[in-house]
């Protein structure tokens, strides 16, 4: 009988690919995501795979849903949170509520339960800036932002019911991931919105802050690598041990596309001093020694099938450009 599986954020940019890997791996898939009164399913509406996955919708900051939900599966995979940086100065308080009491809710349910296993998912900004490259899972904890701040806050309460309650928690700790179906509002989509349009120029942010960029694809195998490796009680990162810089970044996507554009800085775009991360650069040395998992895409080919998908699904970047000034 299939392992019956729980995605948190399972509609989600990762979550939704993560669905549909994991049903493709033989998994029995739940997709937890945000009610909505339209039952929109968001990026599982159109899936390949619809109709061999449930979909049940809730909110993670209430326990009675997320106890519901959990109820009867035996691996739980935590995507859902706020994620969107800039949104976390203005409503800090939001960020708390989903992210460190939308993870409680998890942990307390999945606890209940008993639970054979729950993966809750950190993430590369709760290093901050580098302190010494390639990161790996020893180096210090900053919190540069609110969001930041509520995933470090978040992985300390999972990391304490595995030490205090033998609950079976795994942390995995993914650099920046990108591919199709990520939002217009992250920079890889938002440049290449920007590379398609009729501008000249290209706005961005700080230029200088490095990221290590993993596909899609890449970082769900990595997720379901973890499921079979005896990671308890520890992060994990997932990168791929390279590094580019947004210009850079910028420059190879005007490439891939064939435009020729300028790329400037917008100071409206820039983050607070003090809580601009300067680079993140993984040390993956651990998932590749623990488990059979390496990055499959290089940059240029991930970067070039986002593009596409991007250019086959106009409509997506102009709804959620509609509300958003890039």
């Amino acid at each position: 009988m299939s392992k019956k599986v729980l995605v948190t954020g399972g509609c989600g940019f990762i979550g939704s690919h993560l669905v549909e890997s994991l049903v493709e791996s033989g998994f029995d898939v739940t997709a937890f995501d945000r009610y909505n009164s339209d039952s929109d399913h968001y990026h599982l509406a159109n899936s390949k795979l619809k109709g061999e996955f449930e979909v049940i919708l809730g909110d993670i900051r209430d326990y009675d849903s997320v106890q519901n939900a959990v109820k009867g599966k035996q691996f739980i995979l935590h995507l859902a949170a706020l994620i969107g940086i800039p949104y976390s100065y203005i409503s800090p308080m939001a960020y708390i509520k989903t992210n460190i009491e939308g993870t409680y809710n998890v942990l307390e349910a999945a606890r209940a339960y008993q639970t054979e296993q729950v993966i809750i998912t950190s993430t590369s900004e709760t290093y901050g800036s580098a302190q010494y490259v390639p990161i790996d899972e020893n180096h210090p904890k900053v919190g540069q932002s609110p969001y930041s701040a509520t995933k470090i806050a978040a992985d300390q309460l999972a990391y304490s019911y595995f030490a205090s309650f033998d609950l079976p928690v795994k942390i995995v700790r993914p650099f920046n991931t990108y591919g199709p179906r990520q939002s217009s509002r992250a920079i890889i989509p938002n440049i290449i919105s920007q590379a398609l349009s009729n501008k000249e120029i290209i706005s961005l942010g700080n230029l200088l802050p490095t990221r290590d960029l993993t596909y899609v694809s890449d970082t769900c195998d990595a997720f379901i690598d973890t499921m079979h490796a005896n990671t308890f009680g520890q992060a994990i990162n997932i990168g791929n041990g390279k590094e580019i810089s947004i210009r850079d970044l910028a420059e190879l996507i005007c490439n891939i596309i064939g435009v020729d554009k300028a790329i400037a800085l917008d100071d409206l775009r820039v983050r607070p001093e003090n809580s601009e991360v300067d680079r993140l650069l993984c040390d993956n040395s651990k998932i590749t020694n623990l488990t059979k998992w390496f990055p499959k895409h290089s940059l240029k080919d991930g970067l070039t099938e986002t593009i596409e998908w991007f250019k086959a699904n106009k409509l997506h970047l102009l709804e959620e450009l509609s509300s958003y000034n890039v």
